[in-house]
């Protein structure tokens, strides 16, 4: 029954790391600024923006981040419209999904939320740094979450096939995230490039992530979660602030929540673990 236990501390700690986030969102004002991965949410998307601001240009460029192939296909179609890229969100995710595999055979939750961000990011890099210049650095903002805390990392099981926790699996690649920002700001930092890379936690937000919870936990977060949960733009806003504030150029390496600078878990400055990470995931999406 041992086998049993990582399974159970990853459902126990994520959900106490929930409780958590619930009572600051209780007692704290949501972070507001001052100011889909679906094809027919994004169109939409691109036509209100068009309508309302009646000025400069959007485009919608489909991606799926489950898909190493996708990613490099979208990469090479970026790539041709010879357009510069000053700011990279990497905000896609899934969470507490059953058991299931992407296209390359990686569990889910790190091959989604982790992996496909890790390939797009590093593909990317060499527009951020010809975009970027000293005192207007490129931005690339990682959307990681407060359940990172409660995450492990098991390099010689990353796919969860000795255990699988839906829990376990969503914290970790949560935590990946975490590790693959500080070490990929280290390296840009060490270069002298003009890329900053920060992380930021959007709190509980209400939108479709969540309906996957346990049957106790759905019957729970139904009558609390217009009172407690943040909408979807106050969730929005700590990762635009991020992207956009004057008074965080040049500023990498952080970990913001509701707008402030908070300290991650102390695994995740774990540098030789970052540094095992980053090595793993190369060899995993096939870079050199």
């Amino acid at each position: 029954m041992w086998w049993l236990l990582p399974c159970v501390l990853g459902f126990i700690r994520l959900y106490l790391d929930g409780v958590k986030v619930l009572l600051y969102q209780l007692f704290n004002r949501s972070f507001i600024l001052p100011a889909g991965n679906e094809e027919h949410e994004g169109l939409a998307a691109v036509k209100k923006i068009r309508e309302e601001l009646n000025q400069g240009k959007v485009e919608f460029m489909y991606l799926d981040l489950a898909s190493l192939t996708s990613v490099r296909h979208f990469v090479q179609r970026y790539k041709t419209k010879g357009l510069p890229l000053h700011v990279l969100v990497n905000n896609a995710g899934v969470m507490l999904v059953p058991e299931r595999r992407t296209d390359d055979g990686f569990e889910l939750h790190f091959g989604l939320n982790y992996l496909g961000h890790f390939l797009l990011t590093n593909l990317l890099l060499d527009v951020l740094k010809k975009s970027g210049k000293p005192g207007k650095c490129s931005r690339i903002v990682i959307m990681s979450s407060a359940t990172h805390y409660g995450g492990r990392l098991t390099l010689d099981d990353l796919q969860g096939r000795m255990c699988y926790s839906a829990h376990g699996a969503y914290a970790q690649s949560k935590l990946a995230l975490l590790l693959f920002s500080y070490h990929l700001q280290d390296q840009l930092w060490v270069r002298g490039d003009p890329v900053t890379v920060n992380a930021v936690d959007p709190g509980m937000v209400d939108t479709a992530l969540y309906d996957n919870l346990s049957s106790p936990a759905q019957l729970a977060k139904k009558p609390f979660a217009k009172l407690l949960f943040r909408t979807p733009a106050e969730g929005a806003s700590t990762a635009i602030y991020t992207a956009a504030a004057s008074e965080l150029e040049g500023i990498g390496g952080l970990y913001l929540y509701n707008g402030r600078k908070t300290e991650s878990s102390a695994l995740s400055y774990d540098q030789r673990l970052q540094t095992k990470l980053w090595k793993e995931s190369c060899a995993l999406v096939g870079l050199q």
